[in-house]
């Protein structure tokens, strides 16, 4: 039997001792006793909202997936309280793809955006997929990190055709051409504060590991990082400062025995993935000494904050100079400027 839009919305509003009903039953049909009574509670414009969102794109390129769907992904029959309806736009043969979720603050400092984007790019290119939860900060260098390489997955806290935040439209656009978007919740549904830690169950859920680039000890992420161990995913965790305190959560995950992770092998070798090789410069690329930098000054810029005047004191080299070099060394992507003064990012 072929579920109605109307039925598939009811069946997304149904109380927690009627969804675990329908979790027993062997097909959609064997629930439609449950759902007539919602049915008909279901407003107009919320189904008209549906059907303008799966008409907005090419066939197939939306979708409702629901319990009995044979393309409902199998990693969330695992978890407690699945969604039993999901809103996915894009690709989703995506969804059998092994997942990584990227997770961080949203507040993130540069070097964490530069290791979320990192990661994502280089997990991307060994074939993990590559998800996160579409906020600002760690979530958005994710995303942007992994489109360099192929696709990326964004799992919202609002219905599928709502951006939250606003500037994000254009990002969510494109993951939505090139990879996919989940929401458990119903096209033209805004954003609400509970909605986000439902989104973070699906996103561990999903994922076979949580990656988390930089969290403070109150935070969503280590949130996110409680459900991924309840869900039995592995928890991966990258090292920070002692004195840094966005780092705060990061240490203690490390200290409950998160693995730690300091290269892109570390998450391959934690999801039993072939690991990948060492970065060869093709033919006649040489970065440093083809370098227009002085490569001695990157050794006197940290990886936090330094000072133009901390790095001619420690270089010994005039300010004009200095500051010519630290701007050919942002063009060739070893620092970045941040407030304070220039940190030290590594290459691509």
């Amino acid at each position: 039997m072929q579920p109605r839009l109307v039925d598939l919305l009811a069946l997304q509003r149904l109380a927690a001792t009627e969804r675990r009903q329908v979790m027993k039953r062997a097909s959609f049909a064997a629930c439609q006793a449950l759902l007539k009574p919602h049915v008909n509670a279901i407003p107009e414009r919320y189904l008209t909202t549906l059907e303008d969102w799966l008409r907005g794109a090419p066939d197939g390129q939306r979708k409702v997936l629901h319990w009995f769907s044979p393309d409902y992904p199998e990693q969330l029959r695992t978890i407690e309280k699945p969604p039993l309806v999901l809103f996915v736009a894009g690709q989703t043969e995506l969804l059998s793809l092994p997942q990584v979720a990227i997770i961080g603050s949203r507040k993130a400092s540069p070097p964490a955006q530069h290791n979320a984007s990192y990661f994502a790019e280089h997990l991307t290119r060994a074939g993990v997929l590559v998800s996160s939860g579409l906020a600002q900060g760690v979530d958005r260098a994710a995303h942007q990190g992994a489109l360099i390489a192929g696709a990326t997955l964004a799992v919202l806290g609002t219905g599928p055709d709502i951006a939250y935040p606003r500037q994000h439209r254009p990002l969510q656009q494109q993951i939505e051409q090139t990879g996919v978007i989940v929401s458990e919740f119903a096209p033209g549904t805004p954003a609400k504060a509970d909605h986000f830690p439902r989104r973070n169950r699906i996103l561990s859920g999903l994922a076979r590991a949580v990656l988390v680039i930089e969290a403070k000890l109150k935070s969503g992420s280590l949130v996110t990082a409680r459900l991924a161990l309840e869900q039995n995913r592995s928890v991966l965790a990258l090292p920070g400062s002692i004195w840094d305190q966005g780092m705060t959560g990061n240490l203690r995950l490390l200290q409950q025995g998160a693995a730690l992770v300091s290269q892109v092998n570390d998450v391959l070798n934690e999801l039993q993935l072939p690991r990948m090789a060492p970065y060869q410069p093709e033919q006649g690329q040489n970065n440093c000494e083809r370098s227009l930098a002085n490569p001695q000054l990157l050794a006197n810029v940290g990886n936090e904050a330094t000072s133009i005047d901390t790095i001619v004191a420690r270089s010994g080299l005039p300010v004009a100079v200095v500051s010519e070099q630290l701007v050919l060394l942002e063009l060739e992507g070893r620092v970045a400027s941040v407030a304070g003064g220039y940190i030290k990012v590594g290459r691509r």
